[in-house]
């Protein structure tokens, strides 16, 4: 049966053991505790470090997600590759493996004509009967997407199929910007963390795909938007833009640093190892900040909790 996307769609990080094979163990406690916390579904993307990943690997993560997500919500598997050839097989193994959709950043390797965009991903919409997420990830990897293959995939395809993830910077700005050129048909998802989360969803978007660090606070927040409860929109809101404005600070690798971190100490993960190469790693400071931070969300999402 297929899920709807929407909501709140977490981002599942790879967990590694420390011989850096993937640990499946750690993963399935993550992706239940994710469908306990509420979300709506789970997806792979750039913070589940898929491009470090190799290619049995990668297939064997979306296979073992395909299983692991049951009836509980919805799978977007991320399938954005370096070449069509590529991307249209992770894309039809996402579909056999019982994803929801796929979401698929361009390739980065090359700045990429416009004619050249849009052929890469009406190929693939063309191998799939998936809705395809086009994700636009270039406010830390790759080059914007315009807004004219945006909507040229749209008219195409239309909002049931093609949906979007632009991340370009500034965030808000564009968004609008893609929004009104679609004539308010596009269905839009943020990516950032949940620091632009209360900006975004003012903006029409169809759901949010965060990380899995602070899901409990990204969930209630989302609800008290959903709701109208402006004062615990922003009690959760402040201490969730602090910490990522900790891992903004280190782009990618920042994120993967806190991300593990919290979900090793949370007990999720049986280690914090990351897939190296990597520039940047947490030192003291930063992780007391983060642990300050976190009881400062906790405390925010309990008070949430027990208010009428």
């Amino acid at each position: 049966m297929s899920h709807p996307i929407t909501g709140v769609l977490p981002v599942v990080h790879t967990p590694f053991l420390e011989d850096d094979s993937i640990d499946w163990d750690s993963l399935q406690r993550e992706t239940d505790w994710a469908f306990e916390q509420g979300a709506d579904g789970i997806c792979t993307g750039m913070v589940s470090e898929l491009l470090r990943l190799t290619a049995s690997e990668r297939l064997g993560l979306t296979a073992r997600l395909g299983q692991l997500k049951s009836e509980r919500g919805a799978f977007v598997a991320g399938i954005g590759a370096e070449s069509t050839k590529q991307a249209v097989e992770f894309a039809r193994h996402a579909e056999q493996s019982g994803a929801d959709a796929v979401m698929a950043i361009p390739p980065i390797s090359a700045a990429l004509p416009d004619e050249q965009l849009l052929t890469y991903f009406t190929t693939i919409a063309d191998e799939i009967a998936l809705p395809l997420i086009v994700q636009d990830a270039s406010s830390y990897v790759g080059r914007p997407i315009p807004f004219s293959v945006c909507v040229e995939l749209l008219d195409r395809y239309g909002p049931d199929r093609i949906l979007f993830k632009p991340e370009a910077s500034p965030l808000g700005p564009n968004l609008s910007a893609l929004r009104d050129a679609t004539g308010n048909r596009a269905r839009i998802f943020e990516g950032s963390g949940g620091i632009s989360l209360v900006d975004s969803y003012r903006r029409g978007i169809a759901g949010t795909m965060p990380g899995m660090e602070f899901l409990p606070g990204i969930i209630a927040l989302w609800r008290a938007l959903e709701r109208g409860d402006e004062e615990a929109t922003y009690r959760l809101y402040l201490p969730i833009c602090a910490l990522v404005a900790l891992q903004l600070q280190a782009g990618l690798d920042g994120f993967l640093a806190v991300e593990k971190y919290i979900l090793h100490r949370q007990g999720l993960f049986t280690t914090d190892r990351r897939r190296p190469p990597y520039a940047w790693s947490l030192d003291d400071e930063t992780r007391l900040e983060v642990d300050r931070l976190r009881h400062q969300l906790a405390a925010a999402c309990e008070s949430t909790i027990s208010t009428p």
